[in-house]
């Protein structure tokens, strides 16, 4: 890519240029990193969502035992305590989802410090070409 024009023309034709150059990779490394987000968040419903049925299964089980097992001498005090412990885990486990919905991920990190990188480089480019052209 070898473009000696000057002036304003061949400034505006050099940044097309390097902009038809860049934006197919570019638009590239996006569609990957869309693709690579989709099976990442697929992948973790599937394993969060089979994590959810067994525990859920387990901890049902569980109480159950418990309840019967205390079912004689303490049986109110079984079912008050695994309620709380329940209704416990389940604030704890909600205010942990709202921290993760509030908190910023690194989503499209790559692009965007790609593209960052080459507006930096457009600019250094330019003041170069302007000090070339004074």
């Amino acid at each position: 890519m070898a473009t000696s024009s000057t002036g304003l023309f061949g400034s505006v034709r050099n940044l097309l240029i390097h902009g038809l150059e860049l934006a197919p990779v570019r638009l590239e490394l996006l569609a990957v990193e869309l693709a690579e987000e989709k099976n990442r968040l697929l992948k973790l419903l599937a394993y969060g969502a089979v994590a959810f049925l067994m525990l859920g299964a387990g901890i049902v089980f569980l109480a159950m035992f418990l309840t019967v097992l205390l079912w004689e001498e303490h049986r109110l005090l079984a079912l008050g305590l695994l309620t709380s412990f329940f209704l416990g885990s389940g604030f704890v486990a909600l205010a942990m989802a709202w921290q993760g919905v509030k908190s910023r991920s690194g989503f499209l990190a790559a692009t965007l410090g790609e593209l960052s990188q080459d507006q930096a480089a457009l600019k250094a480019s330019d003041r170069a070409a302007k000090e070339a052209g004074s």
